[in-house]
């Protein structure tokens, strides 16, 4: 402490309120360093302000040098942005707002600012110091506030703090008025509430407060009255704008929107945090409050990893939405369903037979890699459209489809009746999912070996030479890479489920249906009745059309692109890879029982299965488990609950009761 002291009295020595703006800030940026010390604890930072205090009370001469001080660097730098803006972010789009944090992170900031925010930023960078403030007792924070007090007495006779604080107020208001007035939010919100027409009485109500918070005399009873209005109109404004998510929900997720609800939510408890500094009697402790939420706001503006995830949030809400949807329809919760399951799923086997045949045909036709893989692409998305069209299955779709759905039951997950409810929906996922995989298998083998033979009963000659058999098997071998190609197959179906939740998303947010349904042009272009029932066509099916499209094209392109860059990756799909199996051993012969080759390939199918159906599920899941804001004890709590009822009813994951 005693060194601490000797560098504390040196850099008391230079604080010089006659210095240039440079020195000033360095100097307030040296000072908090040395209150921070080394880090080790908030308690330390505290010892440190009291020896502060201690030495600045202890001179007359200093105390009026800090104070001349403060008086020169409030008049030189407008601490009413500070209050009103730092911690928001002005753009909304991801990646301008990327960049500008990626260049404040690798460009230094200069203390010759008139920028409170950029100075700010210098002088408390970090979360240690929201730490130590918000353990100043009342005494301490006493102790400041009578350094600084009278510093600076406005025309009214007012502390010019107050009209700092005021204007910050006035600033938040505008920005909340301006956004309840964008059309974008505007046409969402309930007639009902807007009705009421909060935002257009706020500002007025605003000014009330401020002349009763200014007026002298002050008439207390009269400024209480003032601020409970102000007060109830914010809340309206906030009721009105929350009144948006609903139309959300039924018309689609914008994430720009949701941007500028998070922003006018956040503007509104700042505005209540700057009013309990001009409210309170001691305003010190509400005063370090606000500091400190400053800082945090401070650290999570700048936070690369905060705008992630605040944006993955955002787009996990815009696609999970419309992907619970689409999954209810994967989910069987009795006999019947799963038996019509497995009927759906084996007529999907039967159709990736032909799927598998043209897949060959098109590699016999030699093309470039890129040429090769976008008939591939093509020729898959045709299939897996078909197979839409026809209402079958192709199993591994849905765990990427049935993750949101599922997730869609936490909503309400606090009671143990409730965690029985979701578990009751998990053991009905995992039996229907079992019974796609199954029906898709146990169909394409035979139907791939019977289409196999029926070639070569025409030609003379198999499907497949003995040297495209044999590799074949080999490339499909458990021995080999194939568990990690299955893997990478199940973030392609999970990408692909994204790319239809937003999709969907985009058709319902801009109305589409409605534009096909009744748009001058194409309903003289198609006619009435005729361009009702494509809306209606398209509504439906928009979703598995981007999934199916986008899923065949990522399947026969990425290998192509991947081998461009040397990286080597291929896809494993579990139904696809047993038909070509079948294909290999049929144009083979019984021979092929044989060999190794023929039994590892087997023996990977359940490894392709299980891998393609848990990864695609885990990031769905996960996606949607951060949609809606699952909390982690909630999440133990059922994976306790899921676990229980495999010890004792592990059958139910399979069949249904």
């Amino acid at each position: 402490m005693a060194a601490a002291s000797r560098d504390l009295q040196g850099l008391l020595a230079g604080l010089d309120p006659t210095a240039d703006v440079a020195q000033r800030h360095i100097w307030l940026i040296n000072i908090f360093d040395w209150l921070r010390g080394d880090r080790a604890s908030p308690q330390a930072a505290m010892g440190r302000v009291q020896l502060l205090l201690d030495a600045i009370e202890a001179r007359p001469e200093l105390r009026e040098r800090l104070r001349a001080w403060w008086r020169a660097f409030t008049q030189s730098v407008d601490l009413t942005t500070l209050l009103a803006d730092y911690g928001f972010a002005p753009r909304t789009a991801f990646a301008s707002e990327l960049g500008e944090r990626l260049r404040r992170k690798i460009l230094p900031g200069t203390p010759e600012t008139t920028d409170a925010s950029d100075l700010f930023r210098m002088v408390l960078p970090g979360v240690f110091d929201a730490g130590w403030i918000a353990l100043l007792d009342e005494t301490q924070l006493a102790r400041i506030g009578a350094l600084l007090a009278n510093v600076a007495i406005d025309d009214d006779g007012a502390p010019h703090w107050r009209h700092t604080v005021m204007d910050a107020v006035t600033y938040c208001a505008s920005q909340v008025v301006a956004t309840g007035f964008s059309p974008e939010l505007r046409l969402r919100m309930s007639p009902e509430l807007v009705a009421a027409r909060p935002f257009h009485a706020l500002m007025a109500d605003l000014d009330g407060l401020r002349e009763q918070m200014f007026a002298q005399p002050r008439d207390e009873a009269a400024l209480q009255a003032a601020f409970v209005v102000f007060r109830d109109r914010l809340d309206a404004c906030r009721t009105v704008t929350s009144s948006v998510y609903t139309h959300l929900e039924d018309n689609g997720i914008s994430v720009g929107l949701v941007f500028r609800l998070r922003q006018l939510r956040e503007r509104v408890l700042r505005i209540r945090e700057l009013l309990d500094c001009l409210m309170s009697p001691s305003p010190a402790p509400s005063v370090a409050r606000l500091i400190g939420r400053l800082v945090l706001a401070g650290g999570e503006r700048n936070s690369i990893r905060a705008l992630i995830a605040s944006n993955s949030s955002m787009l996990a809400a815009k696609v999970t939405e419309r992907s619970a949807e689409t999954g209810e329809h994967y989910i069987t919760r009795d006999r019947a369903s799963y038996a019509q399951m497995v009927k759906k799923a084996a007529g999907g086997g039967a159709l990736t037979s032909i799927t598998v045949l043209l897949k060959f045909g098109i590699y016999a036709l030699g093309l470039s890699a890129f040429w090769s893989g976008l008939a591939a692409g093509l020729m898959y998305a045709a299939s897996f459209v078909a197979i839409q069209l026809l209402h079958l299955t192709l199993a591994t779709k849905q765990p990427a489809m049935t993750a949101p759905a599922l997730a869609a039951r936490l909503r309400d997950i606090k009671s143990d009746d409730a965690v029985a409810r979701f578990v009751d929906e998990v053991a009905n996922l995992v039996r229907s999912q079992v019974a796609a995989v199954l029906g898709n298998v146990l169909v394409v083998v035979p139907a791939m070996a019977a289409v196999a033979l029926l070639i070569q009963l025409a030609t003379g000659r198999p499907l497949l030479d003995a040297a495209h058999a044999a590799a074949t098997l080999n490339s499909l071998s458990l021995a080999g890479p194939t568990a990690l190609y299955a893997a990478f197959t199940g973030i392609l179906l999970f990408s692909a489920s994204i790319i239809a939740g937003w999709t969907e998303n985009a058709f319902v947010l801009h109305r589409l249906d409605s534009a096909m349904r009744y748009n001058p042009r194409i309903g003289a272009f198609l006619g009435a009745a005729r361009a009702r029932r494509w809306a209606d066509f398209m509504r439906t099916h928009i979703s598995g059309f981007a999934s199916n499209i986008s899923l065949g094209l990522m399947l026969g392109l990425l290998p192509a692109f991947a081998g461009f860059f040397g990286l080597g990756l291929d896809v494993r799909h579990v139904t696809l890879s047993a038909g070509q199996i079948a294909a290999a051993a049929a144009s083979t012969g019984p021979a092929v029982l044989q060999q190794p080759a023929l039994w590892w390939a087997v023996a990977a199918i359940p490894v392709i299965g299980a891998l393609n159906v848990s990864v695609s599920f885990y990031f769905a899941f996960r996606l949607a488990l951060r949609a809606h804001s699952v909390s982690l004890n909630d999440r133990a709590r059922i994976r306790r609950a899921i676990w229980a009822r495999w010890r004792s009813r592990p059958v139910s994951f399979f069949l249904p009761a």
